[in-house]
């Protein structure tokens, strides 16, 4: 993301003008805007015309609008952003409050108002701004018949491809079809690594699967990459890494990470640290239940007592329509900053973001336990019953 100008008043009311430069880009572009700001960018309308015989046709023209925002859709598989709202400045092809969609792309610049910068947003603009966030990261997540091949961007986890091929069993005697198959289904593997993953960005690819599939999987890419002299893989070949999963689904993914030997080579990277910090906080409610705690009363009071560690927030929560919701969060994580404490937002599109989604969005790992919310909980919970 290119941020070309940038103009805040004191009360934090200001506007951006930026230029996504990648598909990862339209993700963050996406949690930058809200419902009620003001979009300016340049779109296609569709606009009559009346010639002087009196026929009517119509053109296309590219006009420049100005939309105060009403509804976001994105598309996470394609990246594509598309924002719907009524245009508020005058323009001699769209009359004031008629209603536009205007779809955001790559290398075109916008501007975006808000009454109320804050500190959640800025952080965002500062993250999508710095080439060191990129640090990217595939992986192939496989087992016998079954394969996703992923790319694991600083925010997010997107499917490339899926390989499914049927592997007959082997029967005694004749394991002919068993391993034509399964032949097969590594070289459509291959050919899906070949396809989707750009090694001059990606600095490690993960290749994960139970039992010994990534090995026999491993041997049999690179003995092809000798056969056929492909460079690509060939000079690449550090690039791989070997670790364990339960299975070929994408969830596995999550597990892969956690590995040390993947989390040593990826320190770097945003994902690892998600993947660590809430590997941690299952730990602590395991052996401490006193110093883990998740749901925003439970992490407001424990933020009162001062005694978060490391908050666990989801960038979801930031893209609530309620704009007292929203400060409430924003709020929460200023709080947390100005006590030393650590801020983790993990993106909805990472396997570790949406196991956090599941234990409501918000948890915390305490510096010291905090008995007293865990007895009123429990005093709560037997006055309800």
């Amino acid at each position: 993301m290119k941020l070309v100008r940038k103009v805040l008043e004191k009360d934090n009311a200001g506007q951006v003008t930026l230029i996504p430069e990648e598909p990862e880009d339209m993700w963050h572009t996406y949690n930058l805007l809200q419902v009620g700001d003001s979009l300016r960018a340049s779109t296609i309308r569709k606009v009559q015309t009346e010639s002087a015989t009196g026929s009517v046709g119509s053109n296309r023209i590219r006009t420049t609008l100005t939309l105060c925002v009403e509804a976001i859709d994105f598309d996470s598989q394609a990246c594509q952003l598309r924002v719907k709202g009524t245009n508020i400045q005058e323009n001699e092809y769209v009359k004031m409050g008629a209603y536009h969609t205007i779809e955001l792309e790559p290398n075109r610049q916008f501007t975006l108002a808000k009454k109320q910068w804050d500190s959640v947003v800025l952080e965002r603009i500062e993250q999508a701004c710095d080439p060191a966030w990129s640090a990217d990261v595939a992986a192939v997540v496989m087992q016998e018949g079954l394969a996703h091949v992923c790319l694991v961007t600083p925010s997010m986890t997107l499917t490339r491809a899926k390989v499914e091929v049927n592997i007959p069993r082997k029967r005694k005697g004749n394991c002919s079809q068993h391993d034509r198959a399964l032949e097969r289904f590594y070289e459509q593997v291959v050919q899906a690594i070949q396809r989707h993953i750009n090694f001059e960005v990606v600095k490690c690819v993960l290749v994960a699967s139970p039992g010994f599939v990534r090995e026999q999987f491993c041997d049999y890419m690179f003995q092809q990459a000798v056969k056929t002299d492909n460079k690509l893989l060939l000079e690449n070949r550090s690039k791989f890494l070997q670790v364990h999963s339960s299975s070929g689904h994408k969830y596995a993914l999550k597990e892969a990470l956690c590995d040390p030997a993947v989390t040593s080579r990826l320190s770097d990277t945003k994902a690892a640290g998600e993947v660590k910090a809430l590997d941690d906080f299952y730990k602590m409610l395991q052996h401490e239940p006193d110093r883990a705690f998740y749901g925003l009363k439970h992490v407001e009071k424990a933020n009162e007592a001062m005694a978060i560690d490391t908050l666990l927030i989801s960038d979801e929560l930031f893209r609530h329509q309620d704009v007292a919701t929203r400060a409430r969060y924003v709020k929460l994580v200023d709080s947390i900053r100005e006590n030393m404490g650590t801020v983790r937002i993990f993106s909805s599109l990472h396997v570790s973001g949406e196991q956090l989604g599941q234990l409501t969005g918000v948890a915390a790992i305490l510096r010291f336990p905090v008995a007293e919310l865990s007895d009123q909980e429990d005093e709560s919970s037997s006055e309800e019953d």
